[in-house]
């Protein structure tokens, strides 16, 4: 109803290769997935082939030097899919960035073009079991010795966790300190001391590998130290947050369209009582509702998409983005469940897994509670 004016007809064609690609390569195969735990490395591999992973790289880093708007078609038509085993976003718009902002030259020649490529998964591990909104009560330390340090403590809830091969790991390099005593490093996980717990099992998000880590004396080249000095961490993860929300958002928003959209075509087909479901008033509203709702939380993400454009998205805007979209996508997932009755609540149905795989959304990237006090604390 009313047009997308910042996606212009390349980027229209970058999406529809997108879609293609998702059809043919993920989607006959998620059911599968799901039963794994994890998708398969062989679609990460395609994906860097054709350029899907780390867009907005600079060719010098095996990136195709695109802005951002490419990142959210690829978040836009994953979410769209129902695809949420798929962890590009966090590997190409969390993990590349800190490593271009934040990374010296070494660890950006060495690191990114294998991000880019898939040859190395990527993930962050920031939250612990006693520590998750509240970044600063991580308890994993980083203890200088010569020329590395060693690691020791464990994170979990770790997105790509089973199939990641490098992780920036948030420790403590001065556990005096609370903000400032936060650090971050690039940690391979083939070295000795690092293990990958169990992949959890969810509620949803069955598909994505979602796991606990464990790191003992595990020796961590100074080198991979991002930044130019310790205790930077805690600054770089804020400047980043918003980014963060942002990606949350756009893919919030096209899961409640996709949900809307697999409902009207259910409502128009299921008949009740001798006629469709569509054709009772409170079926109608309840669309009519969703549809007001839905659009206006498009236009407010499009906007926030122009401020990052920009790089005008301040951490207060993001947050109240975040909890907006995301509460949205819940009620959204809920209502579409309802109209679809009895057959909502079955695995095989798009929107039962869409339900699942939604309620996470209000917790990662800070919970809306936290989103809330960033708000408030901005009046």
């Amino acid at each position: 109803m009313i047009p997308r004016t910042l996606f212009d007809a390349d980027l229209e064609g970058f999406r529809d290769s997108v879609r293609k690609f998702l059809e043919q390569e993920a989607t006959p195969y998620h059911d599968q997935w799901e039963k794994d735990g994890q998708v398969s490395r062989e679609l990460w591999q395609k994906a860097g082939e054709l350029g899907f992973l780390c867009p907005c790289l600079p060719e010098e880093f095996g990136g195709v030097g695109a802005d951002f708007r490419y990142s959210a078609v690829l978040i836009e038509e994953v979410a769209r899919a129902g695809l949420t085993g798929i962890g590009w976003g966090l590997h190409s718009d969390i993990v590349a960035p800190y490593v271009l902002n934040y990374g010296s030259d070494e660890l950006k020649n060495y690191y990114l073009p294998k991000l880019a490529s898939g040859e190395m998964i990527g993930a962050i591990a920031m939250t612990e079991p006693g520590a998750g909104s509240d970044l600063q009560g991580v308890k994993t330390t980083a203890v200088k010795n010569g020329d590395h340090y060693v690691l020791n403590g464990s994170k979990t809830f770790i997105t790509n966790g089973q199939l990641a091969d490098v992780v920036i790991v948030v420790a403590k390099t001065d556990p005096k300190e609370g903000a400032k005593g936060i650090s971050l490093f690039m940690v391979e996980t083939a070295w000795e001391g690092f293990e990958k717990g169990q992949n959890l099992n969810k509620v949803g998000m069955k598909a994505q590998d979602t796991s606990e880590l464990f790191f003992q004396d595990v020796k961590v080249p100074e080198k991979n130290l991002i930044g130019p000095g310790e205790g930077q961490g805690f600054f770089q993860l804020m400047q980043e947050l918003a980014a963060e929300r942002l990606q949350v958002a756009l893919g919030a928003v096209a899961a409640a369209e996709a949900a809307w959209q697999w409902t009207l075509g259910y409502v128009k087909e299921r008949n009740a009582f001798g006629k469709p479901v569509i054709a009772f008033q409170n079926t109608r509203f309840k669309m009519a509702e969703m549809k007001a709702e839905i659009t206006a939380a498009r236009v407010f993400t499009d906007r926030c998409l122009e401020l990052h454009l920009d790089k005008k998205l301040d951490i207060p805007t993001a947050a109240m983005l975040k909890q907006l979209t995301t509460d949205l996508q819940c009620k959204v997932m809920d209502e579409c469940v309802q109209l679809h009755g009895g057959y909502g609540y079955m695995w095989e149905y798009p929107i039962a897994r869409a339900w699942a795989d939604s309620r996470v959304q209000r917790i990662y990237a800070g919970t809306n509670e936290i989103m809330k006090e960033i708000v408030a604390r901005s009046f």
